[in-house]
């Protein structure tokens, strides 16, 4: 056995750096990363590339072309397109209506779902089951569903009128979709039943972020209810209010699967949509040009609409 000698000193040992160094990796390695990353991102781009990008080209091509639906391409006509579409009658009616159509919808909907999720926010006794109630309408296909209202409007067949006369409320049968206001709210009525569950869900995940010890400091403080919803939920929640609120004017402006089935753009062509009148130019009136520069026209305005909303909510976050 080796024993170490008295009075004799170690030789120290050469420290070691408290963060090793990694070595750099080698240009092989980095093109290996390289090589799977854009393996990874491909099927997406692909995706993109084949389901926007060529469409939104050929869009594009089509505005600024003579392009009859049954003819093909007869050459370009630039700007003629985007002017024959102010020139339609039913251009800002339908401008008008969809706007109309969005407010409403937005502001019912929207406040409905945030009254829905603050009612099932809390664990309690049967909690989960409405949530489901609630939520259940949103698995329904929206043309699925404007069917299925479409029967129960109906004046000779429907329940829902037969229902208004036993109980003596009204004379004669009721037509739901008769008039422009009673077809306008019908619509709106159907939206914010499949709907409301959907942005329900939304909200309540951004309400079970909020800490409950910042309620429970609020309420040791004094605050009321309304003070606490006012200067806490509404503040906290806005990341998901901003979520429902995009989706829902999006989702609003590009109405079309409700008003096509129940309506049909009537009575009087009071009904038509914006995208209502992009369908009608391109498979009634056959000019795929026309149409193509409605639609050019329809997404540009998005785009500005959605810049707008994300600048304003950047305002109210850094305020």
């Amino acid at each position: 056995m080796h024993v170490k000698a008295p009075g004799r000193a170690t030789q120290a040992s050469p420290a070691r750096p408290e963060h090793p160094v990694r070595p750099r990796p080698t240009t092989s390695l980095w093109r290996s990363r390289t090589a799977q990353g854009l393996a990874y991102a491909a099927p997406t781009a692909v995706f993109v590339a084949v389901f926007f990008l060529l469409p939104l080209l050929l869009v594009g091509q089509m505005s600024l072309s003579d392009w009859p639906l049954l003819a093909g391409d007869r050459g370009g006509n630039a700007p003629e397109n985007y002017t024959d579409v102010t020139d339609s009658p039913l251009f800002w009616p339908a401008i008008r209506f969809t706007l109309l159509y969005t407010v409403l919808v937005t502001v019912v909907l929207l406040g409905l779902a945030l009254l829905l999720a603050l009612l099932v926010q809390e664990s309690r006794p049967a909690a989960g089951f409405f949530r489901t109630v609630y939520f259940l309408p949103g698995a329904v296909g929206l043309a699925s569903a404007s069917l299925l209202f479409w029967g129960l409007y109906s004046p000779t067949t429907g329940p829902l009128s037969r229902i208004l006369e036993s109980l003596g409320l009204v004379d004669d049968p009721v037509s739901f979709l008769g008039s422009p206001t009673s077809a306008l709210l019908s619509t709106v009525f159907l939206v914010v039943w499949k709907f409301a569950g959907f942005y329900m869900l939304i909200l309540l995940v951004g309400l079970q972020r909020i800490p409950h010890e910042v309620y429970e400091a609020a309420r040791t403080d004094g605050a009321s209810r309304g003070q606490i919803f006012r200067s806490i939920t509404l503040p906290l929640l806005r990341p998901s209010l901003a979520l429902s609120l995009l989706l829902c004017v999006t989702g609003s402006l590009l109405a079309f699967d409700q008003f096509f089935i129940l309506t049909k753009g009537g009575p009087d062509n009071s009904t038509v949509t914006i995208v209502q009148l992009i369908y009608r130019e391109a498979f009634q009136r056959l000019d795929l040009g026309t149409a193509a520069a409605l639609s050019i026209i329809v997404l540009g305005a998005l785009l500005l609409l959605n810049v707008l909303q994300f600048r304003g909510l950047r305002r109210a976050d850094e305020s």
